[in-house]
């Protein structure tokens, strides 16, 4: 069997049972989305800045700087 059609048998597997699926099911999987966008999303945007991307212009200049802070612990 080849990758393709292992995966295509894998996600109409998952559709067929979310397709079956009662509606407080759905209503639990939609809570849980929600949850998962607000965690990942949300909170990443407003409370995880990247900060070495702020301060720093390009790539070797914050890897110097973390292989500095990391060498000197």
């Amino acid at each position: 069997m080849s990758f393709l059609n292992i995966f295509r048998k894998i996600f109409v597997f998952y559709l067929d049972g979310f397709r079956n699926m009662s509606d407080w099911g759905r209503k639990v999987w939609i809570i849980i989305l929600i949850k998962l966008f607000i965690i990942f999303i949300i909170l990443r945007l407003f409370f995880f800045p990247d900060v070495l991307k702020k301060s720093f212009p390009d790539d070797s200049n914050r890897s110097n700087y973390i292989r500095e802070h990391l060498l000197s612990k």
